[in-house]
C-alpha cells in the first residue's frame, strides 16, 4: 500500500510540472511584452526630441545667416568652373551636333535625338573633354606631337594649329609607315598622335598603335574610340567645329607651354568663307578634269 501512495504522489508531482511550466512560460513572455512596449515608445519619444532639437538649431542658423545669402550665391558661382568659351560660340560652330549613327562608345555622351535624328551631344560635356583634352596634350613637348587631319573641313584650322604651337601637322595625305618603317629617309618618331577622325585617319591611327605611343582623338557619335588613350568628343564633320576644337586645344597647349605667339581670332578658324573657297577650288578642278575646261 505504501508503494502505490508513493507512485500515486509521483505520478501527481508529474502532472503538476507538466501543467504548470507551460504557464511559468506564458507568463514570461507576458512580461516580455510589457517591458518591450513602453521601451519603445521612449525611444520614439527620444527621436521625436532630437529631430525637433535639431530641427529648432537649423532654424536658428537659417535665421543667422540670412542676410549672407547672397554671399554664398556668389561663393558657389566662383567654384564653378567656367567654360573655355561662351556657350554661344558652341551653339554658332555646331560642336554638339552629332550624326544619325550612335556607336556604343559614344552612346552614353549623347544628351537627346532631334526630331530629325541627329544626335545631340552635351555642351558641359564637350567643355569637360576639351579641358581634359588641353591637359593632356600639355604633357608633351611640340616636337613629340603630330597632328593629323585628313577630312578637308579640317585643313584650314589644322594648318593654323601648326603655326600657332608649332606642332606638325599632316593634311590631305598620311605618308604611312612615316612612324614606323625607319627604311624611309623622313622616318620619325613622336610620342602622342592627335587624330581628328579615326574613320579617315586610320592609317596613322594604326601606325601610331604598332609602335604603342599614345593617340588622343576626336570623336563624334559615329565614331569608335577604339586605341585611343585621350578623348574629346564633338562634331568633327565641320569646318567651324573643328575650328572651334583646334582653337581651344592650340590656346590652352600654348598658355600651359608658354608659348608666346599671336593666336587668331576664334572668326578665323571658324570662318565659312574658307570651306566655301575650298569647294570651289574643288568644283572647278573636276570641271577641268571632266569637261576640260
Amino acid at each position: 500500500m505504501a508503494e502505490e501512495k508513493t507512485e500515486e504522489v509521483v505520478e501527481e508531482k508529474a502532472n503538476e510540472e507538466v501543467v504548470e511550466t507551460p504557464k511559468e512560460d506564458v507568463i514570461e513572455e507576458k512580461i516580455k511584452e510589457e517591458t518591450k512596449k513602453p521601451k519603445v515608445e521612449k525611444t520614439l519619444e527620444e527621436k521625436k526630441k532630437a529631430l525637433l532639437k535639431k530641427a529648432k538649431a537649423l532654424k536658428e542658423k537659417i535665421s543667422g545667416e540670412a542676410v549672407s545669402s547672397e554671399e554664398l550665391k556668389e561663393k558657389v558661382k566662383v567654384k564653378k568652373k567656367e567654360p573655355l568659351l561662351p556657350l554661344d560660340d558652341y551653339v554658332k560652330s555646331g560642336i554638339y551636333l552629332g550624326t544619325k549613327v550612335v556607336t556604343p562608345d559614344m552612346r552614353p555622351y549623347v544628351y537627346r535625338r532631334r526630331a530629325d535624328g541627329l544626335a545631340i551631344f552635351n555642351t558641359d560635356l564637350i567643355d569637360d573633354f576639351l579641358r581634359e583634352g588641353v591637359e593632356y596634350i600639355s604633357k608633351y613637348n611640340v616636337k613629340d606631337i603630330i597632328l593629323v587631319c585628313k577630312r578637308q573641313a579640317g585643313w584650314k584650322a589644322a594648318e593654323l594649329f601648326g603655326k600657332t604651337t608649332g606642332i606638325r601637322i599632316f593634311t590631305k595625305k598620311y605618308p604611312a609607315g612615316i612612324l614606323t618603317n625607319t627604311d624611309l629617309p623622313d622616318f620619325f618618331e613622336n610620342e602622342l598622335t592627335i587624330i581628328c577622325d579615326a574613320w579617315l585617319d586610320k592609317n596613322a591611327l594604326s601606325d601610331t598603335m604598332k609602335v604603342k605611343k599614345k593617340v588622343l582623338m576626336i570623336c563624334d557619335t559615329n565614331n569608335y574610340k577604339k586605341g585611343a588613350d585621350e578623348i574629346v568628343i564633338g562634331n568633327n564633320k565641320s569646318a567651324k567645329s573643328l575650328g572651334l576644337i583646334l582653337y581651344l586645344l592650340a590656346r590652352g597647349y600654348c598658355k600651359a607651354k608658354n608659348i608666346e605667339c599671336d593666336i587668331p581670332d576664334l572668326e578665323e578658324w571658324t570662318a565659312e568663307v574658307e570651306e566655301e573657297a575650298v569647294k570651289e577650288k574643288t568644283m572647278s578642278f573636276r570641271k577641268e578634269v571632266i569637261y576640260g575646261v
